[in-house]
Order: structure tokens, then sequence, then C-alpha cells
């Protein structure tokens, strides 16, 4: 399916969710994120709240193709980027928290994908011109992070532990940040729009390389850090359709749970 409106988007993440749901997959996990964030920028256009509505919706397929397309390749045994293909790896291992897989996803889709399509929307035209829209999505996730927060507490009890890791500066599981992300996105498209177009290739390489890396770390915990991650796990719920289910309530009804 080539996804060309937000509506194409927004089927194809609940059909990967109900797909994940039923094999029993923690690829499912961000999709049911994602979900959400593309419902709410649906909405947010639909109520005028972004400055170029029609160029919203085309930033989010664009955006949103990217990760459809490394889920697309990932499933069908084709390379993706090295962003994805750690995301899409530590989604077979059953000692991930949930938290560790959205944040991979995140780590995936903004610190690489939400550069490289917002240079591709501006088609040639000044990225300042993106500016606006781009900084209001941070008030869509802002809006959304009290219902993500509360899912993640239902199927994950203890996770208020990682609150004893706070000033853990070196750790990407605490540190990590959206709105950092969302940052560091921004200024990588800064720098890619100033490339030459033969230089691209290259450039967005050395970015994969760069945030494949920070994934690593985002599962990669030590000392007391691993602990804690050890006892919140021990405590999470373990059957991935169930927490499919729990992460993505508005659409509990359409999805069929793994028996």
């Amino acid at each position: 399916m080539t996804e060309t409106t937000i509506d194409d988007i927004i089927q194809s993440l609940q059909n990967i969710i109900a797909k994940c749901a039923a094999a029993n997959s923690r690829l499912g996990y961000f999709a049911t994120l994602y979900l959400k964030v593309t419902q709410s920028v649906k909405d947010g256009i639909a109520s005028g709240q972004f400055q170029d509505g029609q160029r919203m919706e085309k930033l989010d397929v664009v955006f949103a193709s990217r990760y459809l397309d490394a889920y697309q390749k990932w499933t069908s045994h084709q390379p993706t980027t090295t962003s994805w293909a750690i995301a899409f790896e530590q989604a077979e291992k059953s000692s991930v928290l949930v938290l560790q897989h959205l944040l991979l996803g995140m780590n995936a889709h903004i610190n690489l994908d939400l550069g490289i399509a917002a240079v591709e929307v501006c088609e040639g035209q000044p990225l300042a011109n993106l500016s606006q829209d781009f900084d209001a999505i941070n008030t869509i996730i802002a809006a959304l992070t009290n219902q993500v927060l509360f899912e993640l507490g239902q199927v994950s009890p203890l996770l208020s532990l990682l609150g004893l890791h706070a000033s853990n500066a070196n750790s990407a599981l605490i540190q990590f940040s959206i709105g950092n992300a969302r940052d560091g996105a921004w200024c990588f498209a800064e720098s890619l729009i100033a490339q030459k177009p033969e230089d691209y290739a290259a450039f967005i390489a050395t970015r994969d390389k760069t945030i494949h890396n920070l994934g690593n770390s985002i599962v990669d915990t030590s000392g007391f850090m691993r602990l804690t991650v050890w006892l919140i796990h021990l405590f999470e719920w373990k059957k991935p359709s169930r927490i499919i289910k729990a992460l993505n309530e508005y659409q509990k009804k359409k999805i069929v749970v793994a028996k």
C-alpha cells in the first residue's frame, strides 16, 4: 500500500497493530504509540491548529512512511537503517522493558527520520517556513504524555523506580527526552538541507550510525540501573498482545488478542 493521506497512515498503523497483537509481537508497541500521535495530528489539522494544515499532512505522511517502510523491510527480511534495525532486533527479546521498546522506536524515528522528512517536505524552500508547525507537534505530544504514562503504569507497575536514577546523566534510558530529540532532529534537518544533494546519502549514513549507537545505550544498562530494570521487568506484564491492547485503549475493540 502506498500511503498518500493521513487516513492512509492511520489505516496502515491499525493494520500493523492488529497483526502484531494476533502474532504476540512486540513490534506492535511502538505502532500503538505512533497511532495516538497521528490521530492527534489529524485532529489538530482539522481544528486549524497548524499554520499550514495541508503541508502538515504531507509532513505526517512523508515522516510516517519512513517508519512503515522500515517495518515492511524488516518483516520482509530486507535491510533497513541501522537505527531501526536495533529497535526491531530488540523486539525479539523478552528482557527489554516496554518503555525501552518505545524509546528505541522514538530514537530511530525522531532522531533520524524526522529531519529527513522535514527536508523532503520543504522541496527547496527555506526550512524556517516549517518551524512553527514543527514546534506545534510538541504541544500535541505534551497533551498525550499523561495518557501514555497512565497506560505504561498499568503494564509496568514498578516503572516509577526509574526515578531513583533521575540524576544519572550518563544513562540514555533516563535522559531520553522527546523535546530534546525533536530539537536535535531540527538541527539535523538544518545541517542536512545545507549539504549538496550528492552528499545527502553519506551525511544520513553518518547520522544513522550515531543514532544506532544511542539506541544501544538505551538498552545497555549496568550496575544499580541494571538491577532496577530487572526488578521493573519482573513485575511487568509479559504477554505482548495484552500489552498492545492496554497501550491502544482507543482501538481496543478493533484488536483481536491472541489466545
